[in-house]
């Protein structure tokens, strides 16, 4: 466990200063601004535009790139912190790092990534991902967005949803269909659409259950003209590029759960040491320790599994299996971690005074987005085996 103001010791010093550094601005910066927004559902521009100059949106990527030049591990060490004192900035965050810019890191020319990703990181721009539809979420293969060749263009037609920073991004790495393979599958090609490309708008945005103050909406593509050089990648081989994406998000979204957890264990802390039932704080009760114990050890092995697969990452080896099992775990705990913060704090935990409900709403997200838990286990069980599962 990560006690509340402490930095942690095992990291490196550079990480470690990145970390002090986030919490502090997010204690005194951020924190008092949450409840208004998330009642609001208003999004935290303000914020969003401060730490992408302070480099926070390009911590993972090389500075010609526009980046800060660090590691996965310091971009999931942010992510985590943010995420303990707000999910919706934590996953506006995410969204953008892991897959709005990824993509033009991994598979863009240099002249993408000079007019693309280099404002991306460097925060002037934010950046989205569209790939899920209306009727295709884990099943990506029944993609109906389709993308044809017209002169020095690509014309896309169809629709995403779900799509976070929705109407807030300025850059958009869409999936679209190009063609049919002999076996009848989806031939997808993925392409880089600006906020402003013809054709382009942005459809409603959703009433959440959680992360309230992050924009969460539709996409429409009708004749959307983009240049043929925004072709990302090669034509057909979306597939790869999307993959290899997910893979490295689902790290984002395990250290988003991390963070979520903490939040809850520390609050959790607090108070069972400071609520007092039949002449004794709570805590002193067998029942409310034993599951601060639980939560405290679940959060510690979770950390660990996240930290493992950022550090696979950066060391450019596979780490498929390792960044699946780190977000079914990691997101799994923090749904565990939440409910049993609301659980000790009792009435107190379902009113919206105390933080723990939001926690709790904002942590069921993280067992759904970047792939839900049965895929992840899917994933798991097809790297072990060497079979197809499922």
């Amino acid at each position: 466990m990560i006690p509340s103001g402490a930095v942690d010791l095992e990291l490196p010093q550079e990480h470690r200063l990145l970390q002090e550094t986030i919490r502090e601005f997010c204690d005194r910066e951020v924190e008092p601004v949450v409840a208004d927004h998330e009642r609001a559902r208003r999004f935290p521009a303000d914020l969003v535009r401060r730490i992408g100059e302070m480099g926070w949106l390009g911590i993972p990527y090389p500075e010609s790139e526009g980046g800060a030049g660090m590691d996965t591990l310091a971009y999931a060490v942010a992510v985590e912190e943010i995420a303990r004192t707000w999910g919706s900035l934590a996953l506006i965050v995410a969204a953008h790092t892991s897959l709005g810019s990824a993509p033009i890191h991994l598979f863009g020319t240099p002249e993408q990534k000079q007019r693309f990703l280099v404002p991306l990181a460097a925060g002037r721009v934010l950046g989205a991902y569209g790939l899920t539809e209306p009727g295709a979420g884990s099943d990506a293969g029944a993609t109906r967005t389709s993308a044809r060749r017209d002169g020095d263009a690509w014309v896309i037609d169809g629709e995403k949803r779900f799509i976070t920073n929705a109407g807030r991004a300025g850059t958009y790495v869409v999936a679209a269909r190009t063609g049919t393979r002999p076996d009848g599958s989806a031939q997808v090609s993925a392409f880089i659409v600006p906020a402003d490309a013809p054709g382009f708008s942005v459809g409603r945005l959703e009433e959440k259950m959680g992360l309230h103050a992050s924009a969460t909406g539709e996409l429409h593509f009708d004749g959307c003209r983009v240049p043929a050089d925004h072709l990302l990648g090669r034509e057909g081989e979306g597939f790869p590029l999307f993959l290899q994406v997910l893979d490295g998000g689902r790290i984002s979204i395990a250290a988003m759960a991390l963070g979520l957890a903490q939040a809850a264990l520390e609050a959790s802390t607090t108070y069972a040491r400071e609520r007092e039932q039949f002449g004794r704080p709570i805590g002193s009760f067998e029942g409310v320790a034993f599951m601060v114990a639980d939560m405290a050890t679940e959060i510690a092995a979770a950390r660990g599994l996240v930290r493992r697969a950022a550090w696979l990452k950066d060391r450019g080896g596979p780490y498929r299996l390792e960044a699946a099992q780190a977000k079914l775990y990691a997101s799994e705990v923090a749904s565990r971690a939440t409910s049993a913060a609301v659980q000790i704090h009792g009435g107190y935990g379902y009113v919206e005074e105390y933080r723990v409900e939001r926690y709790l709403r904002d942590a069921k997200l993280t067992e759904i987005g970047e792939g839900t838990s049965q895929i992840q286990r899917l994933v798991i069980g097809r790297e072990i085996l060497g079979l197809r599962v499922g």
